[in-house]
């Protein structure tokens, strides 16, 4: 998915307050902004993800919060 698609996305998921979508696709962008080794703009990403996942207690905040305290983003959380 090019940038300019995953923006609008990002929009009509904020829109529709569809939480499953914006877990996906925050993760689709923090996946995108860490191969260009943007690690600041994957790990802005991939915490907006994980806020979103532990909203609807998706089981992807498990691995959401693994990556981001392997950069030193966040606390290990047991869950």
């Amino acid at each position: 998915m090019d940038r300019d698609a995953l923006e609008t996305a990002l929009l009509i998921a904020h829109e529709n307050n569809d939480e499953e979508a914006l877990v996906r696709l925050y993760t689709v962008a923090g996946d995108a902004a860490e191969q260009r080794q943007d690690i600041d703009a994957a790990c802005f990403y991939l915490t907006h993800a994980f806020v979103f996942a532990l909203q609807i207690g998706a089981p992807e905040a498990v691995v959401l919060n693994k990556r981001l305290a392997d950069r030193g983003r966040a606390k290990r959380l047991e869950f």
